[in-house]
């Protein structure tokens, strides 16, 4: 598998992402930048975390503008995978890749711990790997991560199985209290109509060796592995 890192001024998760797929699982990965206008040569691109362009208008409104991101958008348009991480996943909901968008968290607290997550859908590239109700322990470091869609856009969502995760407590329940900020339907993470572009707040680079307390996050990244070699995505 053949992964690209994309470094935007104010990413920050960069280096957890690439270590992941370099170190950890032994893929080849490199770094492309936010002044690059061209992405050849790979099978998954990552728009990490972190505060491009020191969040200024919105998170990742400005980064949305990167030359980097008509390559994306190209490549997705392809049937490219693409996973928004956090800060990435707001990126992709402000170049319009992904539905709705994401807003300030509703205590108007910055959350940063571990948090639970139910797959709600597992026929995705980047949940393949897992089991429908499956629970992963992954961390949370944000303060905007409050997702909202209009009705129609949530059903039409809904209908087209485009829900990968919602936040859940220990045990897989879905509630007020399990939510750390406020998102519409406990929503953690999505993916477009198509499948291949995907977003989710959560940091499964963070949650990939057992030293940071859970393995969970490498159920993403073996289901966009397991994808890549059945070529379920056509490009």
């Amino acid at each position: 598998m053949k992964s690209k890192v994309i470094v935007f001024p104010g990413s920050n998760c960069d280096l957890d992402a690439y270590h992941l797929l370099k170190d950890v699982l032994n893929y080849r990965v490199e770094y492309i930048y936010f002044n690059q206008k061209k992405i050849n040569n790979c099978d998954l691109i990552i728009l990490p975390g972190g505060f491009t362009y020191g969040d200024y208008l919105r998170s990742g409104a400005i980064a949305r503008f990167s030359p980097v991101m008509d390559a994306v958008i190209d490549f997705a348009e392809r049937g490219g995978l693409v996973l928004g991480i956090c800060n990435g996943f707001q990126v992709l909901t402000e170049a319009g890749l992904l539905p709705g968008a994401l807003y300030r968290n509703n205590h108007l607290h910055f959350r940063c711990e571990k948090i639970y997550l139910r797959i709600e859908n597992n026929s995705s590239p980047y949940t393949m790997a897992a089991r429908k109700g499956d629970i992963l322990k992954i961390p949370v470091a944000h303060g905007d991560g409050n997702y909202y869609a209009d009705p129609r856009t949530l059903e039409k969502m809904e209908r087209n199985n485009q829900i990968l995760f919602r936040y859940c407590d220990s045990e897989g329940n879905i509630s007020n209290e399990a939510n750390p900020n406020g998102s519409l339907s406990n929503i953690a993470g999505i993916c477009n109509k198509k499948g291949n572009v995907a977003g989710m707040m959560p940091h499964p680079e963070r949650a990939g060796e057992t030293l940071l307390g859970s393995t969970d996050g490498l159920v993403i990244f073996r289901s966009i592995f397991k994808s890549l070699e059945k070529g379920r995505i056509e490009r």
